[in-house]
This record gives C-alpha cells, sequence and structure tokens, in this order.
C-alpha cells in the first residue's frame, strides 16, 4: 500500500540525475553535495559562513544543586566574529553529575527556559542524557526584520540575493555553534549528539543534520510543510507552500518563492533531507490530529528515503502498511517515527520516542 501510494504520487528521488541512477555509496557521495545544494538554493537558502574568532565562556556555573544535585547546569556564551563584527549569543547545557561520556541533545527552541515546557530537563538527565539548548530569537528575530541579530551582520552592506540564508538557515548555523562547544567537553559522546526541535525548529534540525555530519541523529517534531511532510499529495486541511510563504516567507530563501502553488511540480522532495543525513538516523514525531502538519505525508516522506540508507546496508524506515497512521513506535530501522495521539506539541511522548529511538 505506502509502496503503490509513493508511485502514484511520483516522488523524485534524490538518486537519480537525468536518466542515470546512483547504484553505489560511492556514487551517492559524490553526487550528495549537488543535492544539499539543490535544497539549500531551492528553498533554504546558503548557510552562513563559518565564524571567525569563535569562543566560548560560562557565565553560570551550577554544579550542586541543579535536579537535586544530579545534574550540571552552566549558561554558556558563544562570541566570535561576523562579517567583520562581533556576535554572540546564549545557550544553557545541563548534563549529569556522575561521571562518564553521555549522549546529548542540541535543543532549538522558543524560549531560554530551563526546564522548558517542551524540555523536560530533569527528566532528560534521569535517563542519562546531557542537553544544550537555545532560544532561536537570541539568535535572530522569528519576523522579517533582517537588520538584528545575526541577519544584521550578515546583510549589513547588500539586500538578500535569490540563494541567500532565510532565517531557518541562520537558526541551523547558531546550532553548530553549538556542536562546536560540545566538542570541547570531555563528558560528551561525541559520536551521539542529537539536534531537535519543533514546527519550524523541527525543519531547522533537519537543515542542522543535513549540512553538520558531527551529528548522529536529527529530530524533527510535527515539522510539516517544508520539513519532515512530503510536498505531493497534500488536500485541503494541510500546508501548502503557498500558505507557509503568506505568512514566514522569511524563513527560506527568495527563490522558494517559485514554488508556490506548485507543491506537486518540485524538482526536490522533503525527503531529500533525510537522505542528506543518511547513513546518520533520523527520528520524526507526528501527531495525528495536527493536519496541518500531514501526518500521513509525515509517514511518506520516511518510507521514500529508505532507498539511500539501503545503499549502505542499512535499514531505512521499517513498517508494515497496517502501521499507516497508528500511534505506535516505529524504530527499528535508521529512520525512525513515533506517531501519536494528539495535537501540535512537543510532548513528553514525543521524548519518550525520541529517547527510546537514540537508545536503539
Amino acid at each position: 500500500m505506502i509502496n503503490s501510494m509513493l508511485k502514484e504520487l511520483k516522488i523524485p528521488s534524490p538518486l537519480e540525475v537525468g536518466d542515470r541512477r546512483v547504484q553505489t555509496v560511492k556514487e551517492w557521495e559524490e553526487l550528495r553535495p549537488l543535492v544539499l545544494k539543490t535544497m539549500l538554493e531551492s528553498e533554504y537558502g546558503y548557510l552562513p559562513e563559518e565564524p571567525k574568532d569563535l569562543r566560548f565562556s560560562i557565565t553560570v556555573n551550577e554544579n550542586n544543586r541543579f535536579c537535586a544535585s544530579k545534574a550540571i547546569y552552566l549558561t554558556v556564551e558563544a562570541s566570535c566574529t561576523v562579517n567583520g563584527e562581533k556576535f554572540s549569543f546564549p545557550f544553557s547545557y545541563v548534563y549529569p553529575s556522575r561521571g562518564e561520556k553521555f549522549k546529548t541533545f542540541v535543543v532549538i527552541n522558543f524560549r531560554p527556559d530551563i526546564p522548558d515546557k517542551y524540555i523536560p530537563t530533569e527528566e532528560i538527565v534521569d535517563n542519562g542524557f546531557g542537553c544544550a539548548s537555545f532560544c532561536y530569537k537570541d539568535v535572530t528575530s522569528d519576523d522579517g526584520d533582517f537588520s538584528n541579530g545575526l541577519a544584521g551582520l550578515i546583510y549589513k552592506d547588500s539586500g538578500r540575493s535569490e540563494y541567500s540564508c532565510g532565517k531557518i538557515a541562520m537558526w541551523a548555523w547558531a546550532a553548530m555553534r553549538v556542536m562546536d562547544f560540545l566538542q570541547t567537553r570531555d563528558e560528551v559522546d561525541k559520536e551521539n549528539i542529537c539536534v531537535a526541535g519543533h514546527s519550524r525548529l523541527g525543519k531547522t534540525a533537519l537543515l542542522t543534520a543535513a549540512a553538520d555530519t558531527r551529528f548522529s541523529l536529527a529530530h524533527s517534531n510535527c515539522a510539516g510543510c517544508s520539513g519532515d511532510s512530503l510536498n505531493r499529495g497534500k488536500t485541503e486541511g494541510n500546508e501548502f507552500i503557498g500558505d507557509i510563504l503568506d505568512r514566514f516567507d522569511y524563513w527560506f530563501c527568495e527563490n522558494y518563492k517559485n514554488f508556490r502553488n506548485r507543491d506537486s511540480e518540485t524538482p526536490f522532495e522533503q525527503h531529500f533531507l533525510h537522505a542528506l543525513i543518511a547513513p546518520r538516523r533520523v527520528h520524526v514525531s507526528s501527531a495525528l490530529e495536527d493536519i496541518w502538519a500531514g501526518p500521513n505525508l509525515q509517514f511518506l516522506c520516511c518510507a521514500a528515503a529508505s532507498e539511500v540508507y539501503e545503499l549502505y546496508g542499512k535499514k531505512g524506515f521499517v513498517f508494515n502498511d497496517s502501521d499507516f497512521l497508528k500511534p505506535k513506535y516505529l524504530h527499528e530501522g535508521s529512520i525512525g517515527l513515533c506517531t501519536r495521539e494528539g495535537t501540535h506539541y512537543f510532548s513528553r511522548d514525543d521524548w519518550h520516542g525520541l529517547i527510546d529511538f537514540m537508545n536503539k
């Protein structure tokens, strides 16, 4: 059933270039930069350049009380030079106080709060994980103003071209700077770092891992249109590219506007992001009442990406047709899906699914 649905939708494959189909990992690795370039030029814009003079300073160190002394809590300031000017943003870092290496989450969040309604910090620590998080608005505002924060430095001397970065690419850049910090920490299991986000920040998490291979896993939570949901196959009640551009065109590059009202004609598809992360892992959380995000299209997006993982001899998205739109964990492959009851939210159920998948 699922495979026939994908065939009916005529989903483009990241493995196909013209009339030629990639057959080996070597061929895919050679093609991969072109696929990433396609996604950047078509949708998100080129990422900002790597910063100069990057350094980190710890401004708060609570090492004996946080989470009833189970965790160490740091507030860190990342400082660097961008386009010749100084830029900085804060983030929080919490990790278990017992001495060993920990799998770690980088959470791009809507607020700086620790804990937060989307980040159950103590529960994360109790499960043996560290968690670094930052508020996306501390990087640049979530609106069409390109004169503040990181955006103000990138565009201080020029306007936006058709491929210039939108806000999602800027938030992804910031997540990579948090990764830079984690690379300096002895307690971090550097082979197991997951970038995670909800909704627009789930889109950001996927782009982050697609562009930065240091992340072992990307978690997108109810990311939907222009994130973890296919463009093709949308029906009434789903979010279309035109809908998202009407309200949030500044998240994307200017070129993305060319695909307004062309959801079924895009030369790329959202599972290209999943494919770019291969052979590393992807986890998606989908809410059955979040019709705007298209839970059916999130499922199909996971299934469409499997072919790239299979090139590596890995299982991609493992499912039975009877699993379609059923609340359950599908965690046996390199692409995992947590389908739950409820609406658009980063819930404890989503975290439990992510932790279960991270521990596989």
